[in-house]
Formats: C-alpha cells, sequence, structure tokens
C-alpha cells in the first residue's frame, strides 16, 4: 500500500488533518530556530539538527572502524549537521549485535582517534570551522539481539519465541536458557566505564549510554519478574544507568558529556496476519515485560516511568535525553514508520504518519517533564525522532516542533543516510530536494538482514540515493539466487 502521495505540504498537512493529528503534527515554513545555536554546558551546538546514531555494518571483523565507516562519517561530517550521534558501539565482544558492528577497545583506538579527526576535517572543509560541532558516540551491549549469542536479562513469553538460538533452523530459546547474571551485569557496569574514557581519549564530546530499542540495558529497564538486585521494583530496574553514570561522572567529572537515547515505549511484538498486515501477537495480563507500556494494554504508552527514569537521569548530570521507541526486530513501524517493510517485516498497520504523531507527542511529554525540573544547574536538552518519513517536509515539522518548545533538537537518523547533506541544501537553496531524501522502503533494514557474506554482514546504506549501496544490494540478491 502506498502511504506517502504529497507533492506539497498543503496535500500532507490535507492528510494529517484527515487523519485527525493536527494538534500533534505541525508545519511551519518560516525557518528560524532551527539554524539557531544551542549551548550544552560549556559547549555550542552550532544548529538544532542531529544526526541520529545509524550503523553501518561495515566494520571490521575485531570491531575497527573501516573504509565505509569513515565514508559515512565523513559525509556526515560534511553535511551541516551541528550535533553529530555517533552509531552503536559495543563495550564487549559478546555484546555486540553483528560482526561488523563498531567495538571499542584499547587496540582500536588509533582508528576512532583518526575517525573523529577525519569527521572534523570534512566539516571545516566545507563550513570552515568546527568550534560548534559536537561528536558523541553510542555505547552498547546488544544483549538478547547479540549475533553470538543472546544475553537475556530475563524470560519474557512473547520475546523468547522470536529470540534465536539458531535462526537458519528458527530455533528459539525456551525457559531454560540462562538468564545473565547479576555478578556479569555487574563487571558490565566497568565496561562501560572503561569505554566512556576511551571515547573520552580519542576525542569524543559526549557519551550516550544505550537504552532503546529492547537491547539489554532497555531490556533491564522492563524487568519486572527478574530476581536479584538489577531486577523487580523500579529502583533495581535502574540501578544498573544510575551506577554507570555515577561510575562515568566520577572517573571524568565535566571532561566528557553523558546522555542517553532511551526507549520511552516498548510496545509488544507484532507479526504478520493472512493478509502481511501487522498484528499484535497475544501476549499475557498484566503485561509485565515492557517498559513504558500500560500492564493493561501495552499497546498504549504510559510514561510514568520513563518519566521518573529521566528526572534520575537528569539529576545525576546526564545532558542529552534522546527519545525512541519500539523494537526493530518485532515492531519497527513503533521506532521508524515506513512505506515499504524490511524483508522479515510487516505491511504498516497504521498510517505512517499516526506513528510520526506517536514520536512527536510523546517527545513533547518528555521535554515538557524535563523543562518542569528546577534542581538542574544545566539545561538538559531533549532530541527527537520520527522526522524522515516526512521526507523533504520534515524540516517544517522540526521547526513547529522547536517553536512549541516541544523539542530541543530535531534528529535524522535513515533521512541522513539518504541525504547526509541535507543541511547544507537547506542552507544553500532554502528548501529540500525531493529527488534525494529517504523513502523509507527499508533497503537500509534489508542490508542489516543480509549475513550471507564472508565477513557474515553486509554492510547497510541508503539504495536508492547511494550507487555504493545500489551495488552492495546488487550482489547480496544475487548471491541469495545462487
Amino acid at each position: 500500500m502506498r502511504f506517502f502521495k504529497f507533492k506539497t505540504l498543503e496535500e500532507l498537512i490535507a492528510e494529517v488533518e484527515k487523519l485527525g493529528l493536527g494538534e500533534v503534527l505541525k508545519f511551519d515554513e518560516n525557518l528560524e530556530l532551527i539554524f539557531q545555536p544551542i549551548e550544552i554546558g560549556r559547549l555550542k551546538i552550532g544548529n538544532r539538527f542531529a544526526i541520529h546514531p545509524m550503523e553501518g555494518c561495515d566494520g571490521t571483523l575485531d570491531g575497527k572502524p573501516d573504509e565505509l565507516t569513515f565514508r559515512r562519517w565523513e559525509k556526515f561530517g560534511a553535511g551541516g549537521a551541528k550535533l553529530i550521534w555517533g552509531e552503536a558501539t559495543a563495550v564487549v565482544e559478546e555484546g555486540r549485535a553483528n560482526p561488523r558492528q563498531l567495538w571499542l577497545n584499547e587496540k582500536n583506538l588509533k582508528l576512532f582517534a583518526e575517525l573523529v579527526e577525519k569527521t572534523r576535517q570534512a566539516h571545516k572543509k566545507i563550513w570552515g570551522d568546527d568550534s560548534d560541532l559536537v561528536i558523541g558516540i553510542q555505547l552498547t551491549h546488544s544483549g538478547r539481539w547479540s549475533y553470538k549469542k543472546p544475553i537475556i536479562a530475563f524470560h519474557n513469553p512473547v520475546v523468547d519465541k522470536l529470540t534465536f538460538i539458531d535462526k537458519d533452523k528458527k530455533i528459539s530459546i525456551d525457559e531454560s536458557y540462562p538468564v545473565v547474571s547479576d555478578d556479569y551485569l555487574e563487571k558490565l557496569e566497568d565496561e562501560f566505564v572503561k569505554c566512556a574514557k576511551l571515547a573520552y581519549e580519542v576525542g569524543f564530546q559526549f557519551i550516550d549510554i544505550k537504552q532503546c530499542h529492547t537491547y539489554l540495558l532497555n531490556e533491564l529497564l522492563a524487568g519486572k519478574t527478574r530476581e536479584g538486585k538489577y531486577g523487580g521494583d523500579f529502583q533495581n530496574r535502574t540501578k544498573f544507568i544510575r551506577n554507570v553514570v555515577t561510575k562515568i561522572k566520577s572517573e571524568l567529572g565535566e571532561k566528557i558529556f553523558i546522555a542517553s537515547r532511551i526507549n520511552v515505549f516498548d510496545c509488544v511484538p507484532f507479526v504478520k496476519d493472512d493478509d502481511g498486515v501487522g498484528k499484535s501477537v497475544e501476549y499475557p495480563l498484566p503485561y509485565l515485560f515492557g517498559f513504558g507500556v500500560k500492564e493493561n494494554n501495552p499497546l498504549e504508552p504510559d510514561l510514568t516511568e520513563p518519566i521518573k527514569l529521566v528526572e534520575i537521569l537528569c539529576s545525576l548530570g546526564v545532558k542529552i535525553i534522546n527519545i525512541s521507541m519500539g523494537s526493530p526486530y518485532y515492531n519497527p513501524h513503533i521506532g521508524r514508520p515506513f512505506e515499504t517493510p524490511p524483508i522479515d517485516g510487516y505491511i504498516q498497520p497504521e498510517h505512517p504518519l499516526i506513528g510520526v504523531a506517536r514520536h512527536f507527542k510523546l517527545t513533547a511529554e518528555i521535554k515538557k517533564a524535563v523543562d518542569s525540573l528546577n534542581n538542574l544547574t544545566d539545561k538538559v536538552l531533549v532530541v527527537g525522532t520520527g522526522y524522515s518519513y516526512l521526507r523533504e517536509f520534515f524540516v517544517y515539522a522540526g521547526e513547529a516542533n522547536l517553536k512549541e518548545n516541544k523539542v530541543s533538537i530535531v534528529g535524522v537518523g535513515r533521512g541522513a543516510l539518504a541525504y547526509p547533506d541535507f543541511v547544507y541544501d537547506l542552507k544553500r537553496y532554502g528548501r529540500l530536494n525531493s529527488s534525494k531524501v529517504c523513502i523509507t522502503i527499508s533497503h537500509c533494514t534489508n542490508l542489516m538482514r543480509s549475513k550471507h557474506n564472508e565477513l557474515g554482514q553486509f554492510p547497510a546504506g541508503c539504495v536508492p540515493r547511494d550507487k555504493v549501496y545500489a551495488e552492495i544490494f546488487k550482489v547480496a540478491r544475487e548471491k541469495l539466487r545462487k
């Protein structure tokens, strides 16, 4: 089904109104705030655009940035967004989501430092100055989605069925599969601290402790049924993140800023119905296995605990909160509304604009909660998500959200893979080029799902807009046919 049929902003607005989303999805063509700088502590971010952490699955097998990694980061640097949120990078080898995910360790420092430096050089070459460019890195543990074997925080009766020991043979984990121990988690806290110190050493200005998309730290937040000191009540479920932030602050002080990308709404898994359309799986009630969900209806968000988490993070000195939701593994329409599903996905069960509106609404509620905190010494920035689906019109939605104080910074993920120089074009021409935008047909995800080469992973990027990835996609499809 084709959803995005809009040639003009007026046509898009008409559809928004038809769907009853006009109070949430607004647009402003008078671009003022989006080019204004904003401060984070001692640093200035030169505009309100961020590049979201977008993995390229293109590192070396030992976790170093490789040729395509440098190419992608340099394009982001040259493009003009002043906040570059570096991609998910593992803190331990067993926590990598694929064999080519980046992994920050002592042996890889030289190339990570070079990655930061070349990104800055690319920015300076186009923009002349990088003093208002802020670059960070996302530190992660992939948990149940780790590629070697699942590392789970607790048993989830609906998600366990989708968590595979052997994906080719469709062998999923069962109730006998071991849950990660408290001892492991305690040691893992120190691995995050160690990587934060390494990130500072190579020149990153902030680190993101990743708590989204149902990876390990996100799953810990949902661990109501987990036993031990990291599970059960809210205090225990937030112990890991509180300990990590406190330890990093103790070791590094204000040398490096701490950020966190968090899920504010996990939702439940979706599968194809007989027509290929997404439908939720059957789930037990009360639903005790998700973060930011209503226990009596996990298809609906409940921001009570996400707001409490954000308040804790702010009180501990976290400077940037990046809002996301859903899982790319079992409900991708929640996190990234799309036109065409990925190869292992389903047709949108709702109009994608409803998903965009959900992002904007929940982000605005988090922003309101952050702004209400009166015990903060510094401003905390809130980065929004969900913009790429809007194609060339997303900047007008971003401007409207900024003017209504619903967000601090407009984050762009898939849209930046397709159109890394969108800020350059916007500054030069006053608008975006519709022939360069992301069209959300999920081929970047299809490449991420392609494991059938000698490295166990094809690189991921924008197939429709980048000839390099169009050729990689062609090779991947040909290998699959053989």
